[in-house]
């Protein structure tokens, strides 16, 4: 496939923040028509109701209690942060050259006409909300996803922390794939394991992962662009993850060094 036919429209879903400016910095390297259409944050109290309702208030506040802890401690992973982006060579700065469309969630119709806006060969999402069934039927184009972990077994949120608690280290890694109904559970088009630094914590682990695999990102798409995209179900057993309960985050660091 010749390198025009990689000027097809491409849009990057995300709800915004530093590793998914890394991803769209990197496509936006590669592909030369890539639109952003950034959601709003789900507010807290309303990840917090969600998940009080599956997993119960205590845990539910217990996760919220780790993701304050973790916003708070950003400063003291600040070298760290500064070593990956090195190290990788890729860059977290906004782009003020890539057009960005804002919407409310990619739940509602304002998500919809901005995709009709941009209409894209290829939707690549990375840190937003989950697609509804509905919204994913409405989209004209296949919709891939960037996943912090390796699906199946680490699916959900922090992939990388629960590997290394696992003893799993082999699996630190990270996905991409293609979005269908359930959660991180598409076929995969591409993975890729890496090995953190000791000085690694949760609170770097997903930049981590994110710097370093922006290669099979960029492979995906163009793969997609090129209809060459071959994907495969791994085997292996799934299982959904979540932030870790303060009391299990301190446990872990206590007990087997992993924070």
């Amino acid at each position: 496939m010749s390198e025009a036919s990689f000027e097809q429209p491409i849009a990057i879903v995300t709800a915004g923040g530093m590793n998914p400016q890394i991803m769209i910095n990197a496509l936006a390297a590669r592909f030369p028509n890539v639109t952003v259409i950034e959601e709003q944050p789900e507010p807290k109290s309303v990840l917090l109701k969600r998940r009080a309702k599956k997993l119960g208030w205590i845990n539910a506040g217990g996760q919220l209690a780790t993701m304050i802890v973790s916003r708070l401690g950003k400063k003291f992973a600040a070298a760290r942060q500064t070593e990956i982006l090195k190290e990788f060579a890729v860059s977290a700065e906004q782009n003020p050259h890539v057009p960005v469309i804002h919407v409310a969630s990619v739940n509602t119709p304002d998500f919809l006409d901005a995709v009709r806006t941009v209409s894209p060969a290829v939707i690549f999402t990375v840190s937003c909300r989950i697609l509804s069934a509905r919204t994913l039927a409405a989209l004209p184009c296949p919709v891939i996803n960037f996943h912090a972990g390796i699906n199946p077994a680490y699916r959900g949120q922090m992939g990388g922390y629960w590997s290394l608690v696992s003893g799993d280290a082999n699996n630190f890694g990270a996905t991409v794939h293609l979005v269908d109904a359930g959660i991180d559970t598409g076929e995969t088009l591409y993975e890729k394991r890496v090995t953190p630094s000791k000085s690694d914590t949760m609170l770097t682990y997903p930049l981590l992962l994110t710097a370093s695999c922006t290669d099979i990102a960029i492979k995906a798409v163009e793969d997609v662009l090129a209809s060459r995209a071959a994907t495969y179900k791994p085997s292996g057993p799934s299982k959904m993850y979540y932030n870790p309960p303060i009391w299990t985050w301190l446990w872990n660091g206590v007990s087997k060094g992993i924070w």
